[in-house]
């Protein structure tokens, strides 16, 4: 079940407070495994297939170098975690990552995050660990059906989150034998897919998914580039809806002794957010810094 620790408020329209969080409508949102997104995004136009498939062979053959120097400092974080914690204690850890789809992530971002989560899931693996991989994004710009619906209601003011969420599941902490991650990791790569970014929702759900995990250690990481945005919402409810839910998922999840929750900023200061971050000056830092805060969480008492 879900906890409670997130069991979300709805309010009703045309009524706003501070302290609580709604969504107009939960009916189109959508929540998929990566290996049927075609069957949620249309289908690519000529110069986005042209992109994704720049982008695929980037990922493929021109990340070497880039590859080969994370790959060595994962080997080494590897042994030192191994001399750190018993096997027994490594094999009851499981880590989500948790991967930012806004449309500011097109580009390098992206490719260098789709990476840097192929390291971290092997580096993870070797260790004994199970591993999670997330990403969230919107199904549409400007609200989408939600918006829509809302318009044929009135639109009633302080309607709450007013878009179509889109959670993606890469990989299952319950996936072993699964195909190769990279070509899984393929359509994480497509430029339509990026659009907007709703964090506390996403946090909370990833949560959700930790939480009914047997593991006894529960890591949730946070690969992101900036504050939520989603205009159709903000538009709708003040420049600050959507940020203040996220500290307050933040602040919640940071009390509860059963996670541990730290984030990347990728050209973005996530410590303003996040008690435990790193803030990434250009993405070829990215790898170095999954791996450097993975092991400082490893390592130490879990929170």
């Amino acid at each position: 079940m879900f906890r409670s620790l997130f069991r979300r408020v709805h309010k009703r329209a045309g009524s706003k407070t501070s302290d609580t969080y709604s969504v107009f409508t939960t009916d189109f949102d959508v929540v998929v495994d990566a290996t049927r997104l075609k069957e949620v995004l249309p289908p690519l136009s000529p110069d986005d297939a042209i992109a994704l498939d720049d982008a695929w062979k980037a990922f493929e053959t021109s990340l070497v170098s880039w590859r080969t120097t994370a790959n060595l400092q994962a080997l080494e974080t590897t042994g030192f975690i191994r001399h750190a914690i018993p096997d027994h204690e490594l094999q009851d850890i499981v880590v989500s990552i948790l991967v930012d789809h806004s449309g500011s992530m097109r580009g390098q971002s992206i490719l260098l995050a789709a990476a840097t989560v192929e390291i971290a899931y092997d580096f993870l693996s070797r260790l004994g660990c199970r591993v999670e991989i997330l990403g969230f994004t919107t199904v549409d710009w400007k609200g989408g059906r939600s918006r829509r619906l809302w318009r044929s209601r009135g639109t009633p003011k302080y309607p709450g989150r007013l878009s179509d969420l889109l959670h993606i599941v890469y990989r299952s902490a319950d996936q072993r034998d699964a195909p190769v991650l990279g070509y899984v990791l393929k359509d994480m790569l497509r430029r339509d897919l990026l659009k907007e970014n709703v964090d506390g929702e996403a946090l909370e759900w990833a949560a959700g998914r930790l939480y009914q995990r047997p593991e006894k250690r529960k890591i949730l990481m946070v690969l992101s580039d900036g504050a939520p945005v989603d205009d159709s919402t903000l538009h709708e409810n003040g420049s600050d809806f959507l940020i203040d839910h996220l500290r307050c998922v933040i602040e919640r999840l940071e009390a509860d002794e059963h996670i541990s929750l730290a984030a990347i900023g990728l050209n973005w200061d996530a410590g303003g957010l996040y008690k435990h971050s790193r803030r990434v000056a250009v993405p070829e830092d990215l790898a170095g810094a999954m791996l450097d805060l993975l092991r400082n969480i490893l390592i130490g008492s879990g929170r």
